[in-house]
């Protein structure tokens, strides 16, 4: 992923997620495909904050938003 065009310039927004907390959990699931695990108050706000990456429509399409409610989570109490 690493030599692809604004690699740098992804990288350092999605670390800003993370930093953030929109991003909670995120990784490939496979060469084409990778999930992330945001906490938002929408889906309309999951897009507007990912339209923002520099990937967006050229590398980053997003094929689905689904609302997930965790009932188990060893972050903290």
């Amino acid at each position: 992923m690493d030599g692809q065009s604004l690699w740098r310039e992804h990288a350092d927004f999605m670390d800003g997620l993370v930093d953030s907390g929109f991003v909670v959990l995120g990784g490939p699931l496979d060469p084409m495909r990778v999930l992330l695990a945001v906490e938002a108050g929408s889906e309309a706000a999951v897009r507007a904050t990912l339209a923002a990456d520099p990937w967006m429509g050229s590398h980053l399409v997003i094929d689905d938003i689904e609302e997930w409610t965790i009932r188990l989570d060893s972050r903290g109490a």
